[in-house]
């Protein structure tokens, strides 16, 4: 006769967790980098991305461990491509967790059961990575990079709603497959401002998501990401998201007092901007002072509606996700505490593609 199992007694089971490595030109560090990756797996997903190198041919001939399987790209789509492809990937071999880590060697393997750890324990849905919570790691970076990325970080904020999250371009990052499967994979941006773009698509389905404390692993790499280069598409994409977010959120599938707000405060500060500007022209032309009642009617709608804005950005950020999603969506994951001891997860040979 089945017993009733109280919330707070059940226990997380072994998970089926895939991990997803887009590969190009990492042919130095590929092979130590899937060495290292823990029992703890049950599926490794090599994405070879139409790389020079052959990356994906590297693996297949030297590496014997059943849980990897290699698919190779005829043309590069960029390591956003290159991740959407494991993903399909690891939905379909049925996968709860699905982890990404890039080939370069920058990211610990060992790291992997910190980054899984929080969804399995309901915490939340998606756990990206963070380099810039310990201060010595901190002092260690080039002033540039430093930059870049608090710029990065704060339109990344305004763009997804995760307001309390740092390090957008960090690539290790795991995922819930029911939330993964809720995303459209064929909208997500297939080159570098992919993170970015998956955390924008994330706050849409209202996933919870935090940061897991980390430290790279610099070494003779070369990163393709330039913080210069891609400063400025990424600032581009960003705003194009804070648009669509704020209307999706504020206007297309809720209306608030914060939507008002928002409303009032821009049109406040546009007829502010507006009725100053064609007052200081018109003073400037006639060479007579402005009044007092002109310099205040075009004054207060500032005030007004910068406390409006406040109050609007103030509301954006309380409404945070910090409720995981995956437990609504599926029960798969807990098990009555009285299941019995922890078995070794089945691995099941696939041959390379």
């Amino acid at each position: 006769m089945p017993v009733n199992v109280p919330m707070n007694m059940i226990v997380p089971v072994d998970p089926s967790i895939a991990v997803v490595i887009p590969c190009h030109r990492v042919t130095r560090h590929i092979l130590s980098l899937l060495n290292g990756i823990g029992r703890e797996v049950r599926h490794i997903i090599v994405v070879d991305d139409c790389c020079p190198d052959r990356s994906g041919e590297l693996v297949t001939a030297l590496c014997r461990d059943p849980r990897i399987t290699v698919i190779t790209h005829a043309d590069n789509l960029g390591v956003g491509g290159a991740v959407m492809t494991g993903y399909r990937h690891a939905l379909a071999l049925g996968a709860d967790i699905v982890v990404k880590l890039d080939g370069d060697g920058q990211m610990d393997p060992a790291l992997i059961p910190q980054f899984v750890g929080p969804i399995l324990d309901g915490q939340a849905d998606y756990t990206k990575g963070n380099r810039f919570t310990n201060i010595e790691d901190v002092r260690a970076m080039p002033a540039a990079r430093l930059f870049g990325n608090a710029v990065l970080s704060f339109v990344t904020k305004a763009s997804s709603g995760y307001w309390t999250l740092f390090d957008p371009t960090n690539g290790y990052t795991a995922i819930h497959a029911a939330v993964l499967a809720r995303l459209p994979l064929d909208k997500i941006r297939q080159r570098y401002f992919f993170e970015s773009d998956m955390l924008f698509r994330l706050g849409t389905v209202r996933a919870c998501v935090i940061d897991i404390p980390m430290a790279a692993i610099y070494g003779d790499e070369e990163s393709g990401l330039k913080i210069g280069r891609v400063l400025g598409s990424f600032l581009k994409g960003n705003l194009v998201n804070v648009g669509k977010r704020v209307f999706y959120n504020y206007f297309l599938r809720d209306f608030s007092i914060a939507s008002v707000q928002l409303l009032i405060g821009i049109a406040a500060l546009v007829f502010a901007l507006a009725f100053g500007l064609h007052g200081w022209i018109a003073s400037v032309d006639t060479g007579t002072p402005a009044s007092t009642g002109t310099v205040m009617l075009a004054g207060l709608p500032v005030i007004v509606g910068m406390q409006l804005l406040l109050s609007f950005l103030a509301f954006d950020i309380a409404a945070m996700p910090n409720r995981a999603l995956h437990p609504l969506l599926t029960p798969r994951l807990r098990a009555r505490s009285t299941a019995g001891p922890k078995a070794e997860p089945e691995l099941r040979v696939v041959d390379a593609a």
